[in-house]
């Protein structure tokens, strides 16, 4: 026997061996560690173990995947390390007093064997079998030239030309900066990005192209939850945290990866407010340091540094840091900067120049941004500001039809699945971006409006087979008219 293995011996069976009928429990014994070593030296236990299905521990019921190697006891049972820890240390401290307990009325100790009776079947928990994320090490001659970044961009996103071009060129200076790590007295720093544009416009969906573009993790967050360490929320840490796991835990890969920060206004200073802004000011403050670059303390797989999970070291420095938010109300102080220009004279300008003005977001300045209640030192750790357009009629239609993966593509597979064909005509598409117009909430307008108008089409399609080709029309959008239905084999009349 090693000095780790042990043995479980209860009192009654201690009252027997003292009265000397402990020949047959001796025996006993003496089989049960002779069995564990055979089945330790065979290996037959572990082959037995992997027979696809997880062991879950007795006492807290959790499976291995998340507690870590079980301990096998006697009669099948497996506990996990904590519990096992847990009950070491009851004993240990002297909370549990077992002589104590034997004088007790009504507590006696039960024998280990009376536990195949009443231990429940064994819960099985199906193992996952994931293959891991491969991200390719990045090499300064594989990182794509700017033009080919944009080209690919143009691809899944309508215009925005002006914030492809920028975003290309931060992202090609970045990984040239990262590929060639060789840093001398000339030290090029972070191109870090603030995107500025209202919902709806691509923010998200162009930092998802760009990660997917260059194949490097990404991780994806939302700034509202952040609060300062010590307060109820996500920990500043856990935009890290976030980018550890899409990496599949491995600390060089998570390095060069991307992390986008949505909502990024929500932390701005609140004005007029006597109490700790633990959510805005303070956010901003810890951000600093992590959008600079340091060494940061991260948990593995959770959120918070309080969960029972192991720290793991990141440094920041590598990392491209991308903010994007709407900024509401932000017009306003650039519509009041602009404003106070005007004056008496040739060269006065009328105060309601910019009143309609729709590209006004475009004119932003970083006083702007203060004065919205984002701090200088924030700020000056995003280098990169660049602003997007609002969508206009014509940019809707374009985003309907035109990307490689647009929604009505996705509309015309689903359908050609049942065989049939499915078009809109050009009325259909205007009519469609005029109702998503009404919304004022971006592209994400179109795909609820489409939703709404297929889902009759789409209930119906699949019980009659005779149905080859749906035509949407502009009368069925505006709700005057119907979608025109061809059977199959049916020959559409010529003119002429």
């Amino acid at each position: 026997m090693s000095d780790q293995d042990f043995i479980l011996v209860d009192e009654e069976d201690k009252e027997k061996e003292n009265n000397g009928q402990d020949g047959r429990f001796k025996e006993e014994q003496k089989q049960e560690v002779v069995s564990a070593d055979s089945s330790r030296k065979d290996g037959s236990s572990d082959q037995k173990d992997d027979d696809g299905y997880e062991k879950v521990c007795f006492i807290c019921h959790r499976p291995e995947s998340v507690t870590g190697k079980m301990i096998d006891l006697p009669n099948n049972i497996t506990v996990c390390p904590d519990c096992m820890q847990r009950s070491f240390d009851a004993m240990t401290n002297g909370s549990i007093d077992l002589n104590r307990l034997m004088n007790m009325p009504g507590v006696q100790f039960f024998n280990m064997s009376d536990l195949e009776n009443m231990q429940p079947k064994p819960q099985k928990i199906k193992k996952k079998k994931e293959k891991p994320k491969e991200f390719h090490k990045l090499d300064i001659k594989n990182i794509p030239a700017p033009h080919k970044i944009k080209a690919k961009l143009d691809e899944y996103v309508v215009g925005q030309e002006y914030a492809k071009k920028a975003m290309s060129v931060a992202v090609y200076n970045h990984y040239k900066r990262v590929a060639t790590d060789t840093m001398d007295d000339i030290e090029i720093e972070k191109s870090n990005m603030l995107m500025i544009g209202p919902t709806g416009s691509g923010k998200t969906y162009l930092v998802k192209t760009l990660a997917r573009l260059l194949d490097v993790p990404l991780a994806i967050t939302d700034a509202t939850s952040l609060t300062e360490a010590g307060y109820i929320g996500d920990d500043i840490e856990s935009v890290v945290s976030k980018l550890l796991a899409a990496a599949d835990n491995d600390v060089e890969k998570a390095e060069q990866g991307i992390i986008f920060i949505d909502e990024i206004d929500k932390i701005a200073k609140k004005r007029n407010s006597n109490q700790r802004d633990v959510s805005g000011e303070s956010v901003q403050q810890g951000m600093l340091k992590l959008l600079e670059g340091s060494d940061v303390e991260v948990p593995v797989g959770a959120n918070s540094k309080n969960a029972m999970v192991p720290l793991t070291t990141v440094n920041t420095k590598n990392i491209l840091f991308i903010c994007g938010g709407a900024f509401p109300d932000l017009e306003e102080i650039i519509k009041e900067r602009l404003q106070k220009k005007t004056s008496m004279g040739f060269n006065s300008e009328l105060k309601d120049k910019f009143e309609h003005d729709k590209d006004l977001l475009s004119k932003v300045t970083v006083e702007d941004l203060r004065k919205f209640g984002m701090i200088p030192e924030f700020l000056g750790r995003l280098p990169i500001i660049f602003t997007l357009r609002p969508l206009d009629k014509n940019m809707m239609v374009k985003i309907l039809k035109e990307p490689r993966n647009a929604i009505l593509k996705q509309y015309q597979k689903l359908l050609a699945l049942d065989e049939v064909k499915l078009d809109f005509n050009e009325g259909a598409l205007e009519a469609i971006a005029e109702k998503a117009m009404e919304k004022d909430t971006g592209a994400r307008a179109l795909r609820a409006i489409i939703e709404e108008f297929m889902l009759d089409i789409m209930y119906e399609i699949p019980k009659d087979d005779s149905i080859g080709e749906v035509e949407i029309t502009r009368e069925y959008i505006e709700g005057t008219g119907g979608p025109v239905i061809r059977l199959r084999g049916q020959e559409v009349p010529r003119l002429g």
